[in-house]
């Protein structure tokens, strides 16, 4: 056991109980006490204890089977409601989002790890929404990355017009679908810039789908990731996929085409912030996810 996961586990049951669904909120979201003793900042507790935490803290309350903050009681049912349409919708998306990143993976061969993360992977996905994606690449194919996962996102949607579509996942040709959440490079995970509870989450919480032991890497190179979740250790990964038996040539993507790939995705990116210029909750809801992800985030001048 290291330092740091000693000291993080030692806490309090209820602080880190407290600090585990504050960081759930920051991402909009909650779960049952049974969840959320699995989830535990500090690693896993037992589900009685949770609902003790709960009972002596007169700023948490169970609503709508959610461990919440008394100050969201009110979003408890919006939030339960996700979790049931994710029950209802996810089986077959997280089946063509696999079946995507056979085909992203055989014509990408740069990329070396593939996870599903954002509401398909937190349990509030609904029909309306896209499929994030995390990538892990080799160094100088970020942007060469994001064109890809955009071009072939686009040529999947083309086969999924009828799909019911919000603010935010409306395109002028075909629905959002596919997309980059968070790429990084190699090199940017050895160390990682960030090491913080949040970015330890986003590890948890992601579906490993491809490229399992690149992302062991990074959390053995990172074991303070494992100081706020050691459940990292022991991931479980039932979705992952078998590495493509035919790729394309590495050779057919220098890095020298990153740069006129980074040209090509930032004016696509801009002009798809400019058709939201009238639809201010997917301009916001854009903005959150952009700052949840700096310093690695694209298309970034701060």
């Amino acid at each position: 056991m290291s330092v740091g996961y000693a000291a993080v586990a030692a806490r309090p049951v209820g602080e880190r109980v407290r600090r585990t669904i504050a960081l759930l909120d920051r991402r909009g979201y909650a779960v049952p006490p049974g969840r959320l003793a699995e989830l535990c900042l500090g690693g896993p507790v037992a589900e009685a204890d949770v609902r003790w935490a709960i009972a002596a803290d007169p700023e948490l309350a169970i609503a709508e089977d959610l461990v919440v903050e008394r100050a969201a009681i009110d979003r408890a049912p919006a939030i339960r409601g996700r979790s049931l349409t994710h029950n209802r919708d996810s089986g077959a998306y997280i089946g063509l989002t696999v079946d995507f990143i056979r085909t992203l993976v055989s014509v990408a061969p740069f990329i070396t790890s593939v996870s599903i993360a954002g509401s398909l992977a937190s349990g509030g996905f609904r029909e309306s929404d896209d499929v994030d994606l995390n990538l892990i690449v080799d160094d100088a194919h970020r942007h060469l990355a994001y064109v890809i996962v955009n071009v072939l996102g686009v040529l999947h949607a083309l086969r999924h017009r009828h799909k019911p579509v919000d603010d935010l996942t409306r395109r002028p040709i075909a629905p959002r679908l596919m997309t980059a959440n968070l790429i990084l490079e190699r090199s940017q995970c050895l160390p990682l810039v960030r090491q913080d509870e949040d970015m330890a989450f986003e590890l948890l919480i992601g579906e490993p789908v491809f490229g399992l032991d690149a992302i062991r890497g990074v959390i053995n190179a990172n074991p303070i990731l494992l100081d706020h979740f050691p459940q990292l250790a022991q991931r479980p990964a039932p979705l992952l996929i078998d590495p493509p038996r035919r790729r394309v040539p590495k050779r057919l993507y220098p890095s020298a085409l990153d740069w006129p790939a980074r040209m090509l995705g930032e004016s696509a990116w801009h002009y798809m912030q400019w058709t939201r210029r009238n639809r201010p909750d997917a301009l916001a809801r854009v903005a959150f996810v952009r700052a949840t992800m700096r310093p690695y985030t694209l298309f970034d001048s701060n």
